[in-house]
């Protein structure tokens, strides 16, 4: 406590300082006062941590690392330089304001003030002709270099980024109280056909009553129909999670091969349109899929592979880049996209037909891609990544191929539209019953095979239910006019709904921990009322999360046009996690603070 008194104190004084309008010689001692009293409160954070293993589970007590050490120091720093760019903010719009009414008058206009930037405005959002002499101004004039030696200017700029970063360690902070203390009670799982059954028609009732809207473009697959597939498909995953409805496991596998089918056919139909193999592109999606996946395993002690969507992802993302990014002159001809396809259908099968392969392939990578269940250990640490992964191996390359083939797809369509009534209704007729045909033999007969049985199967399959599926939503103009925007936004988040529901929906308990608990802010007796405000708060920090990721995004990763502040960017950013880390561990080592030391508290 005497940590954070003395660094209130300061800022408290300098409040007084700024807010009097004090000569700049105070400016000279602010740098040394400001960074003491930083240290300070990181000391005081980092006490209030160690006491916080009071409040965690017994078999959570003794296990604070350098990861988590290292956010809390970075959550501590950033707090204090957003802190004090608002507080500069509000005392210049202040001083402005009297001045500009004592000096210019009631009668004289008023020179527009300087608003700050927006948090995806930092060092990227100047003149084309000032961009270059931005890559070239190196580090020092960075503006994360340029707030830590606070400089009014660019905590101004920076103020938006600031707050991003502020409000993604504070939601992480909630993961962290939501699932690894004492603070809320867990639930047990409770399976009921009916009350999943009602919850999911109820929400496409009120999605079709209220947010049914017409597509910009409304072609086969549009962007406005896949995000609605996306999210409705993550409804009923995110609800076979909660209830834990294992009468449903198949379709959920099939709704996973839906996502990763995704993959292949948006990343084809990028690459293969735009021809854009830009790195600072690349960059973004592997942003996109990992950044929010790597805080919370540092902030919580997780592996990777817990959150196996992600990596899953990662892999074939840049299994497509690679596959059209590599000699992709040939990507304009019929043979070269031919053997391509053909190519990785070849590659697939040697590594994961053959399980020697995949290990050897894998194993160097065993720290980054192992996973064991602490509450059913395994000695074989690669058997979820190959399980996972193997599931849903050929199905992304059936996404390329739709792709490929959409214009096809997509003309066939037209000429139908084109035709008699008559006609039309014919063959609109025989498409949909020759579909519901095939969907039911599917159905029948693989569908319905036990769980193991149907695993065997599904890396051949399930690609049928997919284009079933494709086909019935598009077989009429109407269907492909009008999508429900509600699925639309949940479509948009499903990244962020994936990873969150781990922390503050369901319950983890421990590291790497499956999630079979249910987080809960009332009395056990009331779990519908339960449901409702976890998930209240479940949707809102996952939507928040999309927000802020996205912002430090087009902040952390510019253009192709500055991609030297690219490079720049990256350099800083490994910088400083090795000297966050090299921080925490002395920290960790002076204090003592070690497992025994914490086991007694």
């Amino acid at each position: 406590m005497p940590q954070f008194s003395a660094a209130l104190a300061f800022y408290v004084e300098l409040s007084g300082h700024i807010l009097s309008n004090q000569p700049r010689a105070f400016e000279r001692r602010l740098h040394s006062r400001l960074w003491v009293s930083l240290a300070k409160l990181a000391a005081y954070t980092l006490e209030a941590a160690i006491a916080s293993s009071a409040v965690a589970k017994p078999e959570l007590r003794g296990t604070v690392s350098s990861g988590q050490i290292a956010c809390l120091l970075t959550y501590a720093g950033f707090f204090a330089l957003w802190t004090y760019a608002e507080l500069v903010d509000f005392t210049r719009r202040g001083r402005k304001s009297s001045l500009q009414d004592e000096e210019n008058g009631p009668n004289k206009e008023s020179p527009p003030v300087m608003q700050p930037l927006g948090a995806n405005q930092i060092d990227l959002q100047l003149p084309d002709s000032n961009k270059d002499a931005v890559a070239e101004a190196g580090v020092v004039k960075s503006g994360f270099i340029r707030c830590l030696a606070l400089d009014h200017q660019a905590l101004l700029e920076c103020k938006g980024a600031l707050k991003s970063v502020v409000e993604c360690c504070t939601i992480l902070l909630w993961f962290y109280v939501a699932d690894r203390t004492s603070v809320f009670g867990y639930g047990a799982k409770s399976y009921s056909r009916d009350v999943l059954g009602f919850i999911f028609l109820g929400l496409t009732l009120v999605a079709w009553c209220t947010s049914l809207k017409q597509c910009r473009v409304p072609v086969l697959l549009n962007r406005q129909q896949t995000e609605e597939w996306k999210g409705w498909m993550q409804v009923l995953f995110l609800l076979y999670h909660y209830f834990e409805a294992k009468e449903v496991y198949n379709a959920i596998r099939v709704f996973i091969a839906g996502y990763v089918w995704m993959t292949g056919f948006g990343n084809f139909s990028y690459y293969y349109k735009t021809g854009d193999f830009a790195f600072p592109r690349f960059c973004q999606m592997m942003w996109r899929l990992n950044f929010l996946v790597v805080l919370v395993c540092i902030a919580l002690q997780n592996n990777y592979m817990l959150y196996y969507i992600c990596p899953m992802h990662t892999l074939f993302t840049i299994m497509v880049y690679a596959a059209l990014g590599l000699g992709h002159r040939y990507n304009k001809s019929n043979a070269g996209i031919t053997c391509k396809l053909l190519i990785c259908v070849a590659v697939v099968f040697l590594c994961w037909d053959v399980k020697p392969v995949f290990y050897a392939i894998w194993s160097p990578f065993q720290w980054l891609m192992g996973y064991s269940d602490p509450r059913n250990p395994t000695d074989d640490l690669l058997h979820e990544w190959y399980f996972r992964s193997s599931l849903d191996r050929y199905v992304w390359i059936h996404g390329m191929l739709f792709a490929y083939l959409h214009p096809s797809f997509e003309a066939a369509l037209q000429r139908i539209d084109k035709m008699s009534t008559k006609a039309r209704l014919f063959i609109r007729t025989v498409i949909t019953a020759v579909t519901l045909a095939l969907f039911a033999v599917w159905y029948r007969y693989i569908y319905l095979l036990p769980k193991r049985e149907y695993n065997r199967v599904h890396p051949y399959t399930s690609w049928i239910p997919i284009t079933l599926w494709v086909v019935l939503r598009n077989v009429t103009p109407a269907m492909r006019h009008f999508s429900l925007s509600l699925y639309g936004w949940l479509g948009c988040i499903t990244l962020e709904t994936y990873i969150s529901q781990f922390h503050t929906w369901l319950a983890t308990g421990v590291p790497n921990g499956q999630p079979k608990m249910l987080l809960t802010f009332f009395p056990a007796n009331y779990p519908l009322l339960n449901f409702a405000a976890s998930t209240a708060v479940y949707v809102f920090v996952s939507h928040r999360l999309f927000i802020v990721t996205n912002d430090l995004k087009s902040v952390v990763i510019p253009s192709a046009k500055v991609s030297k502040l690219l490079w720049r960017n990256f350099g800083m950013m490994a910088v400083a996690v090795v000297l966050l880390y090299v921080a925490a561990y002395m920290i960790l080592r002076v204090l003592g603070v070690n497992k025994k030391i914490l086991a007694g508290i």
